[in-house]
């Protein structure tokens, strides 16, 4: 009986992980609590394009790495805390928004799962260039060209000491650029900067070291090219 309640848990969370930005990157139902299970689980989203598929600019084994290893660890890491410390939250929202009550394990990995999942989805095969329709708008609107947004988004991503994030998030209509540290991310409580994220560059160092070894501005400037502005223009 218990491997049947075990292997009922898993088909449900295969079979409702969802795979868009605009869609939760959590699961949680009503079967998941009645069985006993926690309130929430992440799962890691498929990657929706080949390992190469983003080379010259990011190479293969970065990505597999950097997918399958790192972006794993957390997914298999924060699920682990959930069930140690009881989180009951049912969605993402929650559980960033209250993060401040939770363990640093938690914190870090919810972060790392979430964050990730959102960056392999803002890339896409033959990507970058400039956007149009109400992306380029609002860009206007906010920063006064598209290459006044670039140049402030690059400059936040270069001056982000360590490791951490740059993100583009949308703040009640208007668009900001900041940078957060570790896994943080612009949903948690304890972020200075807030807003719905829009766009989001990794400048953790295993995100291009093997390809770009300390030469971020170069990583940073060639991921432009990568960018799913589609992607970016469905969170507007």
């Amino acid at each position: 009986m218990k491997t049947t309640r075990r292997k009922f848990i898993k088909d449900i969370a295969q079979t409702t992980a969802m795979a868009t930005v605009g869609s939760s990157l959590l699961l949680h139902s009503s079967e998941l609590l009645a069985m006993g299970a926690p309130a929430l689980q992440f799962s890691q989203v498929t990657l929706p394009y080949a390992l190469n598929a983003l080379e010259p600019n990011i190479d293969a084994l970065t990505m597999e790495i950097h997918y399958g290893k790192h972006h794993a660890a957390y997914i298999k890491n924060v699920n682990e805390a959930i069930a140690a410390e009881k989180i009951s939250f049912e969605n993402e929202h929650q559980f960033f928004s209250n993060i401040s009550k939770l363990s640093a394990k938690a914190r870090n990995n919810g972060g790392g799962a979430w964050n990730h999942n959102f960056f392999w989805q803002v890339m896409k095969p033959n990507g970058g260039g400039a956007p149009t329709g109400k992306t380029a708008d609002a860009i206007q609107g906010s920063f006064g060209s598209f290459e006044k947004m670039k140049e402030q988004f690059t400059d936040a991503a270069m001056k982000r000491f360590g490791s951490g994030w740059a993100w583009l998030v949308n703040d009640g209509g208007k668009l900001k650029i900041g940078s957060t540290p570790n896994q943080d991310n612009p949903l948690m409580d304890v972020s200075e900067l807030k807003g719905t994220p829009l766009l989001a560059i990794d400048v953790w160092e295993h995100a291009y070291y093997l390809k770009y070894q300390n030469k971020r501005a170069e990583y940073i400037a060639n991921w432009w090219n990568t960018i799913n502005w589609d992607t970016v223009a469905k969170q507007l």
